[in-house]
This record gives C-alpha cells, sequence and structure tokens, in this order.
C-alpha cells in the first residue's frame, strides 16, 4: 500500500495496526544502540597479536630506538608503509598518534590562527572565516570547524559527490571560503565514492579559490570494502600535481577502524612545504609520537598485503551486519515513506526519511528500546532543515540485534508517516 495513494480508511486502518505493532516493541524491553560506528569487540580482537609483537626488539629498520625521544614525524618504517596505504611517497607523509582527527583539528588550528607556508593565517585575512561543508556529512568534520570559529557553508551531496556546480560557484564567489570537507571513499554517511569527475573538479577547484585554500580529505574509509567490485577512488594528489595544486591538498588516514580504535596510528599526507610547516608548529608541543605503538603496527601490518588480508576479515564480520539492515529497509520498498543508500563499503547506512519526521523517527525508537544517531547530527550544528536525515551504524550489535532494532525503526518510520499523512488529511 502506497502511503500517498491511500484512502482515509486505509490509512486509519494501518494505523491502528502499526500503533499496536509498536507497542508490543516497546513492551519487549529492548536495549539495543545503532549510534556511532565503530568497531566491534570481534573486529578488535582480529589485532589482538598487536599485544607483545615487539618481543623486546625496539630498533626501526634505520637503527632506531623507538622507546627514546626525536622523529617528531613518525619512524622511518611507518612513514613508507603508509605513504603506500596513501599513494604518496615517504617525504610526503608524516606518522603522528592514535587520532587523525587530532591532525585535524591541528592542521585547521594552524592554518586558522598561525598561517600557511604561501600565505597569513586565515583568520587575519580581513573577514569571516568560511569552510564547505557537505550534507549530510560527518558531525566531528563540522565540530573541528565550528569550535575554532570557522563558519559553515553547506552544499549538497548527490550520488557522485559534492555538488560540484554548486561548491565552484561559492568558492568562486567568495574567497574567505577556505576550504571544504571530505571523505571521498565510503563516505559518512552516505556511502558513496567520488566520482572521477568530482575528484578531477576538486582537485582544480584551489584555482578559483582564494589565498590559503585547503581541501580535507579525510579518506578514513579507504580500505573498508565490503563487496569486492567496489568503486575505485580517482587519486586527487596526482591530479593536483598535474594541475600545480598539489599544496592545498591535506590528506589524512589512521588505523582506528583497522586495527584497536583507540591505539592506532594516525598520518598527514601532503605536500612536503605542507609538511614542514605543520611540522614546526606542532614541534612546540610535543617532542614526538607514540613510535612504540608505529612499530607494533608495522610489524603487525608488515606490508600493504597484510592490510587488505585483514581488511577482509573485518568485511566478513561487518557485511552481514550492513545486509541484515538492508533486509529490514526493503520492508519500506515502494510505500513512499524513505530512501536509503545501499553502500558497498564504509561504516554507515543513510536513511531520508519524510520531512519534519527525522527528530520524531529517532525518539520514537528510543521509547522503544532502540538508540540511534540524534536527527541532524549529519548537518553542521545538528541542524537538518528539513528534518529527515538519520544515520545508521550496525557494525556493533549481533546480526539478530540488528534485525531486531532495524524491524523497530521501520515501524517507526511507517507510524510516523502515516500519522503525517492522517494530519495533512484531517
Amino acid at each position: 500500500m502506497q502511503l500517498h495513494q491511500s484512502s482515509v480508511a486505509e490509512l486509519q486502518q494501518w494505523e491502528s495496526e502499526l500503533a499496536r505493532e509498536y507497542a508490543a516493541h516497546q513492551a519487549a524491553n529492548l536495549n539495543l544502540d545503532l549510534t556511532r560506528g565503530k568497531p566491534s569487540a570481534e573486529q578488535l580482537s582480529l589485532s589482538d597479536a598487536l599485544d607483545g609483537i615487539l618481543g623486546g626488539n625496539f630498533k626501526d629498520e634505520d637503527g632506531n630506538d623507538v622507546r627514546n625521544y626525536g622523529t617528531l614525524e613518525g619512524i622511518v618504517s611507518a612513514r613508507r608503509l603508509f605513504a603506500q596505504f596513501m599513494q604518496v611517497q615517504p617525504d610526503e607523509i608524516i606518522v603522528a598518534g592514535n587520532s587523525s582527527l587530532t591532525l585535524m583539528y591541528q592542521t585547521q588550528e594552524f592554518a586558522m590562527y598561525q598561517g600557511l607556508p604561501e600565505c597569513e593565517a586565515w583568520s587575519k585575512q580581513g573577514g569571516p572565516v568560511k569552510f564547505l561543508a557537505p550534507v549530510p556529512g560527518y558531525d566531528r568534520h563540522f565540530g573541528v570547524s565550528q569550535h575554532l570559529g570557522i563558519e559553515l557553508v553547506p552544499v549538497a551531496m548527490n550520488d557522485n559527490g559534492p555538488d560540484m556546480d554548486q561548491v565552484e560557484a561559492l568558492v568562486a564567489a567568495d574567497p574567505m571560503i577556505k576550504g571544504i570537507w571530505c571523505v571521498p571513499r565510503f563516505s559518512n554517511p552516505t556511502g558513496i565514492v567520488y566520482s572521477d569527475s568530482v575528484v578531477e573538479r576538486l582537485a582544480r577547484l584551489p584555482k578559483i579559490a582564494g589565498k590559503g585554500f585547503r581541501i580535507f580529505w579525510d579518506n578514513a574509509y579507504a580500505y573498508h570494502i565490503l563487496d569486492e567490485d567496489a568503486p575505485e577512488l580517482a587519486d586527487i594528489f596526482a591530479l593536483a600535481k598535474q594541475f600545480g595544486t598539489a599544496d592545498n591538498i591535506y590528506m589524512f588516514g589512521s588505523t582506528s577502524k583497522i586495527t584497536f580504535a583507540g591505539a592506532g596510528v594516525a598520518f598527514l599526507a601532503a605536500t612536503p612545504a605542507n609538511l614542514k610547516e605543520f611540522l614546526k608548529h606542532v614541534g612546540w608541543s610535543q617532542i614526538n609520537p607514540d613510535k612504540v605503538n608505529q612499530l607494533r603496527h608495522v610489524r603487525f601490518l608488515k606490508n600493504m598485503d597484510g592490510v587488505r588480508a585483514l581488511m577482509k576479515q573485518h568485511a566478513a564480520l561487518l557485511k552481514p551486519r550492513f545486509d541484515a539492515v538492508l533486509q529490514q529497509l526493503s520492508g519500506l520498498n515502494n510505500l513512499g515513506m524513505a530512501s536509503w543508500t545501499e553502500p558497498r563499503g564504509g561504516y554507515f547506512i543513510s536513511v531520508d526519511v519524510l520531512p519534519g519526521l527525522a527528530k520524531q523517527i529517532v525518539k520514537m525508537a528510543a521509547d522503544a528500546g532502540v538508540k540511534l544517531t540524534p536527527a541532524g547530527a549529519t548537518w553542521p550544528a545538528g541542524n537538518d532543515p528539513q528534518d529527515r536525515n538519520i544515520r545508521l551504524a550496525p557494525s556493533v550489535p549481533t546480526v539478530p540485534e540488528i534485525v531486531k532494532a532495524t524491524e523497530v525503526f521501520v515501524t517507526c518510520v511507517k507510524l510516523a508517516s502515516v500519522r503525517q499523512e492522517l494530519a495533512k488529511r484531517s
């Protein structure tokens, strides 16, 4: 039965049936959680061999004792391994602590208040600093900019990535737009992969931008593949070198969802000039990152074949969870109540419900024992102007728990949608 084609009598009967179904969910005393995209305990256990792997040998390949001070840019073996991971040269990457978000914050803070190799600090350029925020997007990216006093300008996402017509028009018109946040492969939360055309247009974008423009390329899910034939991502850094814009690209990555989420290693890839400037600033706050942990990761992962083999083990745990969500969401097919993404990798499924219902549905789910990411979290300041996007994160619960949680979610979507339609008809 299609929502908008149903008679009032049909809607009333439907509402009565769904209300009973929802009450049964409430009576079940559930306690399920589909909020944040973090690895399950099973996934974390895939990397337990990190514990004790050094066996008392603390020397890196160049003889550096990783227990001692120094090597702010990261150890030689880690830079070589993660340069391959990021598709750059070893002198185009630094390996840091456990958080790529820390690197993003530091990089944006230094650009905002300290300056860049080619120009003064953004905050000294004579106007309010702005940053483009593809939406729906990653709430922690938005939080970094907002905390630093940077105004976020939402731009639409489509199946190919950010709407580049909109992006280019905004950047060309306003030199105080200083950058754009990007999660280019298996984007958070939609799971889309930026098309080759979008990547090329992004690589050219600094040519029409103001001084000190930077693309923040957070390739957090580069190897988090669920389907072997998932789309590849074009190499923005190689393209930027062709177009003379490589200095305008910051690329971030980490092993947070590869090894231990809270004890991985993070890295920043950029031109040597950008890395030199970054290290000049960060050197005032630390002498070196955790090099012992860097060496642990090199010994554990070994090479890119090791990374890919580990990620196949992750996929074997994640894919049944994603399939369970998508199977339950299929119960909304052809009802005119919602649309959703079917990602080929990453950690999230994005659902768009009818305008004005996302917050209500999240509350209804919570009242039935299912926690969801707050509605609006995928927009700057948590303000989804249409109140329709909901992000589902199925990595932690078991498959039976996911089936039940998504069943409750589907009931909430149906009941809220039918009630909204009845209200319109009254």
